[in-house]
């Protein structure tokens, strides 16, 4: 594969852009969870161990901006509301797989 030479101080760097969608704390735990299966938002609370509602949201919110989630809201009461992947959401799923292989290799 060809090296692409980047200009990182550019804020239209395309590693610049790619980190500010998928360079957060809780991003690829949110993609990996929601990948096994579309799933509601208690259940992906309860799997991403550690993170606050407030955080759970604002990421849900963003990265269905992005057009990586997609959001189904049910009108029942009380609401219920899924969450599954995209396709571009999908499309992250080999980058994730290799950063855990690498850090299984590694030892990370």
């Amino acid at each position: 594969m060809d090296k692409i030479e980047l200009n990182i101080s550019d804020e239209h760097c395309p590693l610049r852009k790619s980190l500010e969608i998928i360079g957060g704390k809780w991003t690829m735990l949110i993609i990996y969870q929601i990948n096994k299966r579309t799933i509601r938002y208690g259940d992906l609370k309860r799997s991403v161990v550690g993170i606050s509602e407030k955080m759970l949201i604002s990421q849900l919110k963003f990265l269905t901006e992005k057009g990586l989630v997609h959001k189904k809201a049910y009108a029942e009461i009380p609401p219920r509301v899924e969450y599954s992947l995209t396709d571009a959401g999908k499309e992250l799923l080999p980058v994730i797989n290799n950063i855990i292989d690498y850090s299984i290799k590694h030892n990370l």
